[in-house]
């Protein structure tokens, strides 16, 4: 019978001993670069940055459309925006992200959402939703208190919920679809008591049709902006007859992101007006 002396360990007893050891240091090391780099950090998500990966594009407007409106969205990893160079193509209103959850503001948030009101752009603000974060009407009030609120000046446009994608985990942030419109309508319902205008809903058709299922009981009160990046704005979300704005590239000259109002200048004041 083999005797085992004091202190000896028996191979098969090391090589699990080893094991658990690597794993434990492996929960405690940063991640590599190369899987670091598959998720953005926080605060860098902005209007449409799932669309690409997710809808692609395929095209862009063929005309120009004299009862449509230019338009750019823009956040703070673009920096100072030239804003008289876009006023002199043809851009006539902007919207700037000015926060998302309740943990991040944008930072050129003074330059680009007054810059564009300066060179004399209707202009508005927008909040990116993170449902997995905080509620609905925490976020709301984050973003009212942060940049997003609204004066009838005929020069402001009624804040935007960006809803789409979760960049930094799973598509619908780990909420069901009857979860997912719970969130947004707290923060809707937040959104006007606090401003006493309807938020626009900014999302895409696959988006909302996957962590909705397609709800549409918001059409009614919110306008909508849709995203696809294509030759038209193609199928809409459920309860929506018609867009209001339409984000249709994200590789526009000057600032990517460029939009068309569904309508001649008259009707984006109309919408800032209330």
């Amino acid at each position: 019978m083999p005797v085992h002396r004091p202190g000896t360990i028996r191979p098969r007893g090391l090589a699990a001993l080893v094991t658990t050891l690597l794993a434990a240091l492996a929960l405690t090391l940063p991640l590599t670069p190369a899987h670091a780099a598959t998720t953005p950090a926080r605060g860098t998500a902005h209007l449409g940055m799932g669309v690409l990966a997710h809808d692609g594009r395929s095209g862009t407007p063929t005309s120009s459309d004299a009862t449509q409106t230019e338009g750019v969205d823009v956040a703070g990893y673009q920096g100072n925006v030239a804003w008289s160079t876009l006023w002199n193509s043809g851009v006539r209103w902007a919207y700037t992200k000015a926060t998302e959850g309740t943990y991040y503001t944008n930072p050129y948030f003074a330059q680009q959402y007054n810059g564009s009101y300066n060179v004399g752009m209707i202009r508005g603000a927008y909040h990116f939703a993170t449902p997995d974060t905080t509620g609905g009407a925490t976020q709301a009030n984050y973003f009212v208190d942060h940049g997003g609120g609204w004066s009838r000046d005929g020069k402001t446009l009624p804040g935007v919920l960006d809803i789409e994608w979760d960049p930094y985990g799973a598509a619908c942030y780990g909420k069901s679809q009857s979860g997912m419109v719970s969130w947004i309508r707290d923060f809707l319902n937040q959104y006007k008591a606090r401003t006493g205008r309807d938020a626009v809903i900014y999302t895409a058709t696959s988006w909302w049709t996957q962590c909705t299922g397609n709800y549409g009981g918001f059409a009614a009160y919110n306008p909508l902006w849709i995203a696809r990046y294509s030759s038209a704005p193609g199928t809409l979300p459920a309860g929506w007859g018609y867009y209001t704005m339409w984000q249709y590239t994200s590789s526009g000259p000057t600032v990517g992101d460029h939009d068309k109002f569904n309508g001649a200048l008259d009707r984006v004041q109309a919408l800032a007006l209330g």
